[in-house]
């Protein structure tokens, strides 16, 4: 048998996979689910998994902060995404596993075939660090984007991106010269294709780009102090992440 836990938020995807384990992989036993970054760390500390299920978005931080949290990984991993060709590019490189949401049968056991021949090998650290690397490497072959707006398509530098607004489901890009476009594109196509790296939505409203933050502010989530001046509000649920890509205390 095969030790499984499920790392995902929404309550409906978690019913739809454990259902589809349950019946199409009776050899996969689910020890334990969690919802967000803090109960996944503790779930698989406390039961030991040989597989999990990992889901990338979550409340608190990401699939990918669990896994600094536990590193060296000694458990396989099958990333489960609604993420974009850019992402799953760099899972291709580093021979990483995915499931693309939703679900589809037979991949899920083609990934999980996968999983139990690299649960032998124990090499799944090694592969997320050529996933990193992966992602470094595709951040900087894409140094121009398109911004779809009213009168046709604006090229510009990622870099020169400072911050993105949400408004109505338009998206407000700021870009380092102080030049605004209104995209008709929404914030969350924005944020799952720029580099995760360099960008991090700190509000439901707000993607910024870290490189471009001048100060934080003391509140219950805190506010950020941009370039352009502006002052952003951070919500509660994403301080702790941000404090760590800031590379501040959490007492901050």
């Amino acid at each position: 048998m095969i030790k499984a836990v499920i790392v995902e938020d929404e309550p409906n995807n978690v019913i739809i996979l454990e259902g589809m384990i349950q019946e199409f992989c009776p050899h996969v036993s689910i020890a334990g689910k969690a919802g967000n970054v803090h109960k996944a760390e503790a779930l698989i500390r406390e039961t030991d998994p040989d597989l999990v299920f990992m889901d990338i978005e979550m409340p608190y931080g990401s699939g990918f902060d669990v896994l600094d949290r536990l590193r060296p990984a000694r458990f396989e991993v099958i990333f489960v995404t609604a993420f974009n060709e850019y992402t799953v590019k760099a899972f291709r490189y580093s021979a990483l596993d995915y499931l693309l949401k939703p679900i589809d049968i037979n991949e899920l056991l083609q990934s999980v075939s996968r999983a139990e021949r690299n649960i032998q090998l124990k090499n799944f650290d090694r592969r997320l660090d050529g996933f990193l690397q992966s992602m470094k490497k595709l951040s900087l072959e894409m140094p121009k984007i398109g911004l779809p707006g009213k009168n046709g398509v604006v090229f510009v530098n990622v870099s020169d991106i400072m911050r993105l607004e949400a408004n109505r489901g338009y998206t407000h890009i700021i870009i380092k010269d102080k030049r605004k476009i209104i995209s008709s594109k929404n914030i969350l196509e924005y944020e799952e294709l720029l580099p995760g790296n360099k960008f991090y939505r700190v509000h439901h409203s707000h993607l910024v780009n870290l490189s471009y933050v001048n100060g934080y502010q003391r509140g219950r989530g805190g506010y950020l102090e941009m370039e352009d001046g502006a002052v952003i509000e951070v919500a509660v649920r994403r301080k702790d992440e941000l404090m760590v890509r800031l590379g501040l205390s959490h007492n901050v």
